[in-house]
């Protein structure tokens, strides 16, 4: 009975730690994995500039005729502001190194010319004003084709006096623009370019001026390399 007994007890303590060593295993920590962040969320909208937006508003349609057109449609001279007329005005604005005469006549300074890149020594003189001129970057003439011939003298002149409309820049560069738009020529310094388009951009805007096929196809063109192109102050 004892022998017995004793067996049985052998048994029970066994199964009991059987059963210790079953719960123990059950809860051991199991190895996780690590947990993958998830994948990030992509921004799909296209960012893009004033530049290129405001390209959009503008209205596509043929040219009206030229046949008609005078610079004297858009004033025959520079207009004047307190005394100051706007050649000074500019040149005063986008040269360096200014030198002032009387009446705020500019009579030297120093052009980083835009349209070449070059430094151009600027010096008042029958020989020498014409070194630096003062462009409408929206040629005039195309200006009368794309909307103008519908405004009033007095609009005309103020298009053809305003600061966001004017560059002073190298004089052989601005004869070989001529009354070119985009479609037929661009500044010779490729890094302008961009700021040069901005700018035409910003005009036909402001003055709801149109644009033709080529014309838009050319400044889309330019944008293409300069998508955050941001439009020039007023």
């Amino acid at each position: 009975m004892g022998i017995t007994h004793q067996k049985r007890r052998t048994v029970i303590v066994g199964l009991l730690l059987a059963f210790f060593s079953l719960v123990v295993f059950i809860n051991i920590p199991k190895p996780t994995q690590p947990v993958s962040d998830p994948e990030p969320k992509t921004n799909t909208a296209v960012v893009t500039s004033p530049a290129t937006e405001t390209l959009k508003t503008l209205v596509i349609k043929e040219r009206g005729s030229n046949e008609d057109y005078v610079r004297d449609k858009f004033g025959s001279d520079w207009t004047s502001v307190s005394g100051c007329d706007t050649r000074n005005i500019i040149l005063n604005r986008d040269l360096l190194s200014v030198v002032v005469g009387d009446k705020c006549t500019v009579i030297s300074g120093l052009l980083n010319d835009p349209y070449t890149g070059k430094l151009i020594n600027f010096v008042r003189g029958k020989d020498t004003s014409g070194d630096v001129q003062i462009d409408h970057v929206v040629a005039l003439s195309n200006a009368w084709q794309t909307g103008a011939q519908q405004f009033t003298p007095a609009e005309r002149i103020k298009l053809a006096n305003d600061p966001l409309e004017l560059l002073a820049v190298d004089g052989k560069a601005n004869m070989e623009k001529s009354d070119g738009d985009a479609a037929a020529w661009l500044p010779p310094n490729k890094p302008f370019r961009c700021q040069y388009i901005a700018r035409q951009i910003a005009i036909k805007h402001k003055y709801s001026l149109w644009v033709d096929q080529p014309e838009y196809d050319a400044i889309s063109k330019v944008l293409q390399d300069c998508p955050g192109q941001m439009l020039p102050s007023p």
